[in-house]
Parts: C-alpha cells; sequence; structure tokens
C-alpha cells in the first residue's frame, strides 16, 4: 500500500508543480483558453489523445476487452477512422480558418464563419458545451472515484473528491497551458502503460495463441468478431455502434481547440501521424488487457463477477496480479492521468463557452480581455463544483452504472451538438447559418431521445439500443443541418466559404 501512495503523491506533486510554471506563462486571455496559439505538433496530439480517451479508455474500453472479446477491436477500428479523419481531412482548413477569423473559442469561429451578428449561434453553442460538458465532466470524476475504490480500497466519495481536488489545484491556476502540459505528461504516461501491461501479462500467461485458447474455454464468442450468436441484425448494429464512436472526433471542440491552438499549419502533418500511433497501439493494448486479464483472472469455471461491473476492474485486477508492488502505484497514476487529462480539457472549454463566449460577447461586449482571466478561475471552479454533485447524485441513484454508459452519454451529446455542424462548415459552400442552428439544436436533443426515448419503443428499440445513441443522434443533426440550409431563402453563409481549401 506505501508504494502505491508514493506513485499517486509523485504523480500530483508533478501535476501541480505544471499548474504552477504554466500560472507564470500565462498573461491574457489567450493564454487561458488556446495558449496563445503557440503549441508545437507533440504537444497538440498528444493533448488531442489523451483529451479524446478519458477515463473510458483505462477502464471502460479495457473492460469491454474483458466482457466481449475480439468483437471490442471494432472499437479500435472506429477510433482510428475518426481521428485520421479528424487530423487528415478536417485539422488543416479548420486551422486555417481559425486564423484567418481569429478565433479563440469554436462558438468565436462559428459566428465568424457564418457573419452571425444575431449572436444565435454563439448563444445556443455556448450553452450546449455547458451543459453536456458539465455531465461528461461529472462522468470522469465518478471514474475518479471508482479508480481510488479499486486500487488503494478506499471509500468511492474520498477518492472523487481528492481526485477533484487535484485537478482544481492546477487548472484553475495554469488555464489552457496547464491542460496541454499536463496533457503531455499524462498522454505519455497511458501510452506507456497501455502498451506495456498487456505484454508483460501475455508473456506471464504463454502467448496470444494460450489467451485466445482461454478465452474459447470461457466462451467461445469471445474469439468472434461478430459476437455472441454469430452475424444477425443486431450484431451489424452492435458492430456499427461501436465501430461509429469515432463519429465524436470530427469535429468536439474539446479536441478542435487543440488544432486551433496550433504554432502553423506545418505542425498538421506530424502531428496526425503522432497522434494516429497513439490511437492505434494505446487502444489495442487496452483491449488486450481486458481480454488477457479475463483469461488470467476469470478463467473457465470462474464467475466474471470478480471483475466488476462491466468488467471495469480488470485493468487494477491485472496490474496487482503482473506487476511488483512498487509499479502498481505508477499504474494508478496511468488511470487517473485518462481521467484528469479529460477533465481538464472540459473545464477549459466550459469556462470559455461561459465567460467569453457568454458573458463577455453577449452580456458585455465591452469588458475587456484582461478583466476575463479572474472570472475565469471563478467560472471553472463553479462548473467542477456542479460536475461533483452530479457525479455523487448519481452515484447514489445508479450503483449499476458503468464507466462506459456514463461517459459515453457525454461524449455523443457534445459530438452529436458539434460534428455535423463544423463538418458541414468546413466542406459544404451551401451550409447556412440558420442550417448550423438547426443542426446544432438537433444534436443536442437527439442524444437523450435517442438515449432513453427510441430504446423504449417496441420492436425497435433493441435496435437503437445496440446501435447507441451516437450514429442515430449524428445523423439527424446532419440531416436537419442540411435541410435547413436548402430551404433557407436567405443564406447567411460567410463570403470566406471557399478559402478553407
Amino acid at each position: 500500500m506505501t508504494w502505491k501512495w508514493i506513485g499517486v503523491g509523485l504523480y500530483m506533486v508533478a501535476l501541480v508543480a505544471i499548474g504552477v510554471i504554466a500560472s507564470r506563462r500565462m498573461t491574457s486571455v489567450r493564454d487561458y483558453y488556446a495558449g496563445n496559439k503557440r503549441f508545437g505538433f507533440l504537444a497538440a496530439a498528444f493533448s488531442a489523445r489523451a483529451t479524446g480517451e478519458s477515463a473510458w479508455l483505462l477502464l471502460g474500453l479495457t473492460g469491454m476487452g474483458a466482457m466481449l472479446g475480439v468483437q471490442a477491436f471494432w472499437v479500435v477500428v472506429g477510433e482510428v477512422l475518426g481521428v485520421a479523419g479528424a487530423w487528415l481531412l478536417m485539422c488543416r482548413p479548420f486551422k486555417r480558418l481559425t486564423d484567418q477569423y481569429d478565433s479563440l473559442t469554436i462558438p468565436d469561429y462559428l459566428e465568424s464563419r457564418f457573419n452571425d451578428d444575431t449572436q444565435r449561434l454563439r448563444k445556443v453553442a455556448a450553452t450546449c458545451l455547458v451543459v453536456f460538458v458539465t455531465v461528461y465532466v461529472s462522468a470522469q470524476i465518478d471514474a475518479t472515484g471508482t479508480a481510488f475504490e479499486s486500487f488503494l480500497g478506499i471509500d468511492y466519495y474520498l477518492g472523487a473528491l481528492i481526485g477533484f481536488a487535484v485537478v482544481m489545484a492546477y487548472i484553475v491556476s495554469g488555464g489552457f497551458v496547464a491542460v496541454v502540459w499536463s496533457d503531455v505528461f499524462q498522454g505519455t504516461l497511458m501510452f506507456l502503460g497501455l502498451v506495456t501491461l498487456p505484454i508483460i501479462a501475455l508473456v506471464s500467461l504463454g502467448g496470444w495463441g494460450e489467451m485466445m485458447a482461454g478465452l474459447a474455454s470461457i466462451d467461445p464468442d469471445l474469439t468472434r468478431l461478430s459476437g455472441p450468436g454469430g452475424w444477425s441484425g443486431i450484431r451489424i448494429l452492435e458492430v456499427l455502434g461501436l465501430s461509429l464512436i469515432g463519429l465524436g472526433f470530427l469535429g468536439s471542440p474539446q479536441i478542435f481547440v487543440r488544432f486551433l491552438s496550433l504554432k502553423s499549419e506545418d505542425e498538421v502533418a506530424p502531428g496526425a501521424a503522432t497522434a494516429l500511433v497513439w490511437t492505434l497501439l494505446a487502444d489495442s493494448g487496452a483491449v488486450v488487457t481486458g481480454m488477457v486479464g479475463r483469461a488470467i483472472l476469470a478463467p473457465a469455471g470462474q464467475p466474471v463477477d470478480v471483475l466488476g461491473n462491466g468488467g471495469q476492474n480488470v485493468l487494477p485486477l491485472l496490474v496487482e496480479h503482473a506487476l511488483p508492488a512498487v509499479l502498481v502505484g505508477l499504474f494508478i497514476a496511468i488511470v487517473l492521468s485518462a481521467i484528469m487529462s479529460t477533465v481538464d480539457s472540459l473545464l477549459v472549454v466550459a469556462s470559455s463557452a461561459a465567460v467569453r463566449d457568454w458573458y463577455q460577447q453577449v452580456k458585455h461586449p465591452d469588458m475587456p480581455d484582461e478583466d476575463l482571466v479572474p472570472l475565469s478561475r471563478k467560472v471553472t471552479f463553479g462548473l467542477a463544483l456542479a460536475s461533483l454533485a452530479i457525479a455523487l447524485i448519481v452515484a447514489v441513484l445508479v450503483p449499476g452504472r458503468t464507466v462506459f454508459w456514463f461517459v459515453i452519454f457525454g461524449w455523443s451529446g457534445i459530438a452529436a451538438t458539434f460534428c455535423p455542424t463544423i463538418i458541414l462548415s468546413l466542406f459544404w459552400s451551401r451550409f447556412t447559418a440558420n442550417g448550423a442552428l438547426a443542426a446544432m439544436l438537433a444534436g443536442f436533443i437527439g442524444v437523450p431521445l435517442f438515449k432513453f426515448g427510441a430504446t423504449a419503443l417496441p420492436t425497435v428499440g433493441p435496435g437503437f439500443a445496440a446501435l447507441s445513441e451516437l450514429p442515430p443522434a449524428f445523423l439527424l443533426s446532419a440531416i436537419a443541418g442540411v435541410l435547413v440550409s436548402l430551404r433557407d431563402s436567405s443564406p447567411r453563409a460567410s463570403a470566406n466559404q471557399g478559402t478553407a481549401h
């Protein structure tokens, strides 16, 4: 236990130190929300990947590997495709336009893109960000409590409060600079942990063949890409739901603000290569960790309950089984890295939406930028408190939840609201301000609609449950944007529509 606390303690000290150093580099609101657009490809790529993955990678995807087996690799396929699309197709035109408009936030970009002097796009975008980001952050705080409980055996609620306090210690003072620097540190830990742990565990088990044989003896379906029962309509929808998770990388604000912060377009190509290698190896490592953990810890004849609800305890249990005590504390830090690297990024995005995009730009347009930094710190802390409250309430009301479900709902809400809008704004010249507004509202409403409404319908409900809420909500948002733009008799599209290409 002593080694565990030493590892966690060193990790937390490092984060707080990053916040202190970053605070000395932060002199303006441009620093607080966009790092003054001076980051290189390595910082942006590691920060985008650490932010995009979160607790679901270390606890959720490893758990899926344990419970689904080979079928979980469809998530890896979806993630790689999503990251490739974001970096190779969208990053360069988005960077070019945000530099042209001198945008610091996603609502900044949307308002400039469509010459929206009504500020409706800014208001809707800022509101949607605050709502779903708060839910998403609460999911990460929930995962913090789960991680402390699984690894250290301390009370869930105390663990959630400790994680909350550490994030507050460095993000409130250091802003976006602290976020990116800490993401590089945390992204490196995540990558090394997810690559080395499955290799060590596979060697101890006897290799890939022994693992697959062990999984087949537990349940042959664990070795099939189709999942249980072979290919069927429901299985195809499940596979689509898993492989389309990468849609969320195609415009989510917490990721695209990294593209906005790049110092130049020359950073795009090496950044894409870095992000793709990170995603392929780290995500594959997470799935293999779950699979080898299932074979070792819950072999044939043993109850799978030992791996926890949804298999989300497989990583901490495998770490305890396969590694010496001196390294267990390091892996606790790696799990916390996945969580905190997303919490800090999301809080900065939500704070920028509330302070710059709503309070300053809408309510007090004459307010100087230098007055925003103190207010931004207060709002960041307030939003974090709201997220903590939601996490604790959900923990009481939904004791059977999994990290994967909680995280995916917040992730889907942000993605369905913004991704179709960002895609259409970059690549379709007929897209209008009214179309963008319709797309965001449709995506915002679509996620709870397809999560809680469509799944309860007779006959088609199981199909929607298998597909998950993101693909249909994403499609609804895109259709709404296209139809409204086509019917718009007075297009408000920017005169700069052709400059992104």
